[in-house]
C-alpha cells in the first residue's frame, strides 16, 4: 500500500510506456498501479505529472520525454502536436496498425469477454495522407497561441481572428491552420484564401459567448474519384449575407476554377454546428459525385458519407465477402444512412431493405438508387427502437437471410438489440466505428444464438486514435 500511496495528484513519475489503449491513450504502470498518459508512444520513457487520481488508475501529463520510441517518427506537419486533427504523425504508420490490431483484440476480450477473437490483420488505408473527402474548419476569436509565439514572446498573426481546426481539449480555442495533411493541398488552398478575405470583409467570427459575429464554418468536400469539388460557407444571419458571401463566391470561382459547385448555410441556430438552417445554391448543381468501387453517389454540402472514398472501398468489399450473398438473398440494413452500403450490395441479392430515421437520408438514398439504377432497392423510415423491423417489415418482406448492422459510435440500443435476436437470420455483418460498444453488442448477441466468426479491422482514419472494423456472427 505505501507503494501505490506515491501515486498521487501532483506527484511526478517516470513511466516506461507500454502500449496504446482505445482512444490513443498511452498506458504504463508505477508500482502495479495503472497511469494514462496522453500523447506518448510505446517504448517511450517520460517524465509526467498525475492531474487526476482515480480508483484503480491515474492520468498523468507529460513534460519531458526522456526516451524516444523506436518507432517514432519525424512528424510531417508544422502544427502537429497542436492541433486537434491528427494525433500519431509521429508513430510509423505500420505500428499504428499493429496498435489499433491490438485495442480491437483488448476490447473484445475485456469487454466482451471472448478468448482469442478472430481478428485479422488490420488493412491500411491506400493513402495514410491526404485521404479525407471532407473537412470542417471553424472560425473563431480566440485564436490558439502558437508555441514559438509563446516562447519568443511576439504574435505572428491577431489574436482575436482565426480559421481552422479546434485544438484538442479546446472548444473555444481555434488554430489558425497554414497547411492540413489529412485533406487536400487544394483545399488548404481554399481555406487561406477564404480566411483572407473574410478578415478583411469587416466582419467578425460568430462566437458562442454573446452570440454575435458572422462567419461560422468552411467546408470543403473534395471527392478523390471524380474530382468534383463542393465548398460550403457557412454564416450567421445578416442582411448583407447574400451580398458578401456573394462576392466571396465570385473571388472563389476566380482563383479556384476546379469548384464545381458552391453553396451558403446559414445557421440561425445558438449551436456551432456547420449545418444551416437554410441552403442557398450559388454555382453549380448544389452537390457532387463520388464513386465507391462501381457504385456513384451523389453527395449535398450536409449530406453523410464515408471521409476516406478509397478506404470505404476496401471496408464495403470487406463487407460482401464476409456476407457470402446469394442471389436470392433478402437483405436487410440497419442504419441505412443514404443507402451506401444498401446500393454497394443491391446488385448480388433479391432484394435489400434499409432502415433509417432521418427523413433526408432515405431521400439521398433513394437518389441515389436512381444514379446507379438500382430497383431492387426499398427504404423505411422509422425508428429502430420499436417493433419496426422484428413485425412490420418481416410482414411487408419476410424473414431477412442477411443482416448488415452500421449503427453509430455508441452501438446499437437494447431494444434494437432484442429486434436483431427476434429475426435472428442466419449471417449477421456488423460494422462499427467503436471497438468497445461493438463488444459490448457481439457479446449480447453471442450469448444467445450467434458465434463471431471474423472481424477484420480497416484503418479508415490514419494517423488518428480511430479504427473501423467489419465482423461476421454466423447463427449457431
Amino acid at each position: 500500500m505505501a507503494e501505490i500511496s506515491l501515486v498521487k495528484k501532483g506527484a511526478q513519475l517516470e513511466l516506461e510506456i507500454e502500449r496504446l489503449v482505445f482512444g490513443g491513450r498511452g498506458l504504463a504502470h508505477h508500482d502495479g498501479f495503472v497511469v494514462f498518459v496522453d500523447g506518448t508512444l510505446p517504448g517511450q520513457k517520460v517524465s509526467a505529472r498525475v492531474v487526476k487520481k482515480r480508483k484503480g488508475y491515474a492520468e498523468a501529463r507529460v513534460e519531458s520525454i526522456l526516451r524516444r520510441s523506436a518507432r517514432q517518427v519525424e512528424p510531417q506537419c508544422v502544427h502537429f502536436g497542436e492541433c486537434g486533427g491528427c494525433r500519431f504523425q509521429h508513430y510509423a504508420y505500420e505500428a499504428q496498425l499493429a496498435a489499433k490490431l491490438g485495442q480491437v483484440v483488448e476490447s473484445l476480450e475485456h469487454i466482451g469477454g471472448f478468448s482469442n477473437p478472430p481478428v485479422l490483420p488490420v488493412l491500411g488505408s491506400p493513402e495514410p495522407f491526404y485521404y479525407r473527402n471532407k473537412m470542417e474548419y471553424s472560425f473563431g476569436r480566440q485564436r490558439w497561441l502558437c508555441r514559438e509565439e509563446i516562447e519568443n514572446d511576439q504574435l505572428a498573426k491577431p489574436k482575436d481572428f482565426a480559421l481552422g481546426l479546434h485544438v484538442r481539449g479546446r472548444f473555444d480555442k481555434i488554430l489558425d491552420l497554414d497547411t492540413c495533411y489529412l485533406q487536400s493541398q487544394l483545399s488548404v488552398d481554399i481555406l487561406n484564401f477564404v480566411r483572407d478575405f473574410a478578415k478583411e470583409s469587416g466582419e467578425h467570427p460568430y462566437t458562442t459567448v454573446d452570440h454575435t459575429g458572422y462567419w461560422r464554418h468552411l467546408v470543403v468536400r473534395d471527392a478523390k474519384q471524380t474530382g468534383d469539388l463542393l465548398v460550403n460557407v457557412v454564416t450567421a444571419d445578416h442582411k448583407d449575407h447574400d451580398l458578401l458571401v456573394g462576392v466571396l463566391a465570385k473571388k472563389l470561382l476566380q482563383a479556384f476554377p476546379q469548384i464545381t459547385t458552391l453553396v451558403h448555410n446559414i445557421n440561425r441556430r445558438k449551436a456551432q454546428v456547420a449545418i444551416g438552417d437554410s441552403e442557398r445554391i450559388i454555382y453549380g448543381p448544389g452537390t457532387i459525385t463520388e464513386k465507391i468501387g462501381d457504385c456513384t453517389y451523389q453527395i449535398s454540402a450536409n449530406s453523410f458519407f464515408q471521409t476516406n472514398s478509397l478506404g470505404a472501398k476496401i471496408l464495403y468489399d470487406k463487407v460482401l465477402d464476409f456476407a457470402g450473398f446469394g442471389e436470392n438473398d433478402l437483405v436487410f440494413d440497419l442504419y441505412a444512412g443514404a443507402g451506401t452500403i444498401s446500393i454497394y450490395a443491391a446488385r448480388r441479392v433479391r432484394q435489400v431493405v434499409g432502415f433509417e430515421i432521418v427523413t433526408d437520408a432515405i431521400k439521398d438514398a433513394q437518389m441515389n438508387c436512381g444514379l446507379n439504377e438500382v430497383t431492387n432497392c426499398s427504404f423505411v423510415a422509422g425508428d429502430l427502437k420499436s417493433s419496426l423491423v422484428a413485425k412490420e417489415a418481416v410482414a411487408a418482406y419476410g424473414t431477412p437471410d442477411v443482416l448488415l448492422i452500421d449503427p453509430p459510435r455508441a452501438g446499437m440500443h437494447p431494444d434494437v438489440l432484442n429486434q436483431v435476436q427476434i429475426l435472428a437470420p442466419g449471417r449477421i455483418v456488423y460494422i462499427s466505428c467503436n471497438p468497445t460498444t461493438f463488444a459490448r453488442d457481439v457479446q449480447i448477441l453471442c450469448d444467445t444464438k450467434y458465434e463471431l466468426a471474423q472481424v477484420q479491422p480497416v484503418d479508415m482514419f490514419p494517423m488518428t486514435p480511430h479504427i473501423e472494423l467489419v465482423s461476421l456472427l454466423n447463427r449457431c
